[in-house]
């Protein structure tokens, strides 16, 4: 058959048109082409198959021929498409007949150095044109300057039914449709199938290892090893700061003696953060091959509830090989990565304001007081809290007197947070206004019973009232002879113990009805002296009340033996002794808030 000039003596209607070089451009082509015949005439003996067959083989030359022209040329390809019908004859318009073939010419510019004579008609010049020879009636390569053209005629008079395992249903399976690999990457395309074809399994694990990640640069760092070497040589995450502008979390190559140089290179130009719905080519930075070869790689906006959260950018060494099923693999998971982030920004945003908020219902330190040593351990139970039911103080209340103390809020959900931070506060301000230890937690009690009554009231029945203990004091240190005269007293709390040298262990006061549940309660303060070696201990009932099976450490007085065996030691020292007394009684892990609080007179 001699070989026919593109488009010799056709003229309109052609349909012509030029796509930008991208990953959708083969796709685009495919549906140009399968439109134009579906429009035209049917065939000869309107035969159904053939049309259909017809548009199938120009639909597979067209995309193999765009997918070559961007794979070595990289430039915007222009494509035309005509189709031939009956009676028509060189220099003349299509007559309305019946269709006997279709034209198709694919047309990049090249670089000047490439372009030569005319070379139509050549044949063999790689897997591309030998797919296009294998089913073209007649087809051909023509070189015009700067431009490049490659061209077929499907003839329908050709097109005989196929047995199974010809030529053209063989390529469609073989081929993606979208791009064709050179005989070089074979290896790597039946590696990537492998995982693109698993891609529900693939994209299942993706969402289980993201899922419940809390630090978004641990995000970022998973990303990169789901993908590499999967999917990718390499990638970079790209996460957007509070000020709207891009930073690079994590970089990770195939090769990990390039991550530095890649992340060098990447570093200064990030992708900006825009809203995308697929991967953009990306340039291709230096260090990212050992060899300078370069190759491939895209960029992928990060986007959940419509809003960009960073970049996802992949790569591969050698000539471009993503197809369409790899590019929407990586935007499935480009939507987890980014879903994933959002996630662990919440996460990092409730955890910081819940921490604020806690440091305000605690003391930042304890208060250096004169002739004794204070020494605090606090332990809340509640995994990422740092304040709990429990709370502490140790404040000076002028004229050198200081007041302390330790208490238990019922309940250890964030309501029960905030009655602590409420209590402290309120106590500072009963004992500067020069309210004693008696009257403070009789004005403590009242406000308790008021609250939970008020509580009732507006919740009904399920509403549960607060109650409080409280160990609360005062001291009078002797700054000539040391020590410290203390009045305190146990509102429902477990006694405070005083260790002499002497003596041992005695309780130094009684304990009284806890706070809250009657306003008229009244309450009485013991006073004693705290003697230079002396220690007086307070703890809350996460401590006596420790389980080991059915005992509790207090049983027995078990605390007060712990206590015994602390003679001589410092506040510190005395405070961690019973916490980790309190850790080793039970073989189960502490289920309860854990506060200890020691003052230790030592001499002036």
């Amino acid at each position: 058959m001699p070989v026919r000039l593109p488009f010799s003596g056709l003229s309109d209607p052609v349909t012509r048109t030029a796509l930008s070089a991208s990953q959708l451009a083969p796709a685009r082509a495919r549906t140009l082409v399968r439109a134009a015949i579906s429009e035209g005439p049917p065939p000869a003996g309107s035969e159904a198959w053939k049309l259909e067959r017809l548009a199938d083989d120009a639909a597979l030359l067209v995309s193999e021929l765009v997918t070559n022209s961007l794979m070595h040329a990289g430039t915007d390809v222009e494509i035309a498409c005509g189709l031939e019908t009956s009676g028509q004859g060189p220099g003349e318009p299509a007559d309305g007949g019946q269709l006997t073939g279709v034209l198709v010419e694919v047309a990049d510019r090249q670089p000047s150095g490439r372009v030569t004579g005319d070379t139509s008609g050549q044949r063999g010049r790689g897997l591309g044109l030998q797919i296009v020879g294998a089913l073209a009636e007649s087809w051909g390569v023509t070189y015009r300057r700067t431009e490049k053209v490659v061209w077929f005629r499907l003839a329908v008079s050709e097109i005989v039914p196929a047995p199974a395992g010809a030529l053209s249903e063989a390529m469609h399976r073989e081929l993606d449709a979208a791009e064709i690999f050179s005989p070089s990457v074979r290896a790597d395309r039946r590696r990537v199938a492998e995982w693109t074809d698993r891609g529900g399994a693939f994209l299942a694990e993706a969402s289980e290892l993201l899922a419940g990640q809390l630090d978004e640069d641990m995000v970022a760092a998973l990303a990169g090893q789901l993908l590499v070497p999967r999917l990718a040589d390499w990638c970079a995450v790209w996460l957007t700061t509070e000020s709207g502008a891009m930073r690079l979390s994590r970089v990770w190559h195939a090769d990990e003696r390039r991550v530095d140089a890649l992340r060098f290179a990447l570093e200064p130009d990030p992708p900006p953060p825009t809203l995308r719905t697929v991967g953009i080519p990306w340039p291709w930075p230096e260090g990212a091959d050992e060899d300078g070869t370069g190759g491939s790689a895209l960029a992928f906006s990060l986007v959940s509830g419509g809003t960009c959260v960073g970049s996802l950018v992949i790569g591969r060494a050698g000539p471009p090989e993503t197809t369409d099923t790899v590019a929407r693999t990586v935007e499935d998971v480009a939507r987890r990565v980014a879903q994933a982030v959002v996630t662990a920004r919440q996460y990092t945003r409730q955890t910081s304001i819940s921490r604020a908020l806690q440091r305000r219902q605690l003391p930042p330190s304890l208060a250096s007081l004169p002739g004794v040593e204070s020494a605090i351990v606090y332990e809340p139970h509640g995994r990422g809290q740092t304040v709990g039911g429990d709370f502490y103080d140790l404040f000076p209340m002028g004229n050198g007197r200081w007041a302390f103390l330790l208490g238990d809020v019922q309940g250890k959900d964030p309501e029960a947070m905030s009655v602590t931070g409420l209590t402290r506060h309120l106590v500072r301000l009963l004992a500067r206004e020069g309210h004693g230890v008696e009257s403070v937690l009789g004005r403590l009690n009242a406000a308790m019973a008021e609250e939970g009554a008020e509580a009732v009231a507006v919740g009904g029945e399920s509403a549960q009232p607060r109650f409080l203990s409280l160990v609360y004091g005062e001291l009078q240190p002797d700054p000539e002879g040391g020590g410290a005269r203390c009045t305190l007293a146990s509102a429902g709390h477990p006694p405070p113990l005083k260790l002499s040298p002497g003596t041992g262990v005695v309780r130094v006061a009684e304990q009284q009805m806890l706070l809250g549940i009657d306003d008229g309660t009244e309450f009485t303060a013991y006073s004693f002296d705290l003697a230079p070696g002396e220690t007086l201990l307070c703890v809350t009932d996460g401590v006596t009340e420790r389980r080991s099976g059915q005992r509790q450490l207090d049983d027995d007085d078990g605390l007060a033996d712990i206590f015994a065996g602390c003679g001589g030691m410092g506040a510190m020292a005395v405070a961690e002794r019973v916490r980790q007394a309190a850790h080793d009684f039970g073989p189960e892990p502490v289920e309860d808030d854990l506060a200890i609080l020691v003052l230790h007179a030592v001499a002036g």
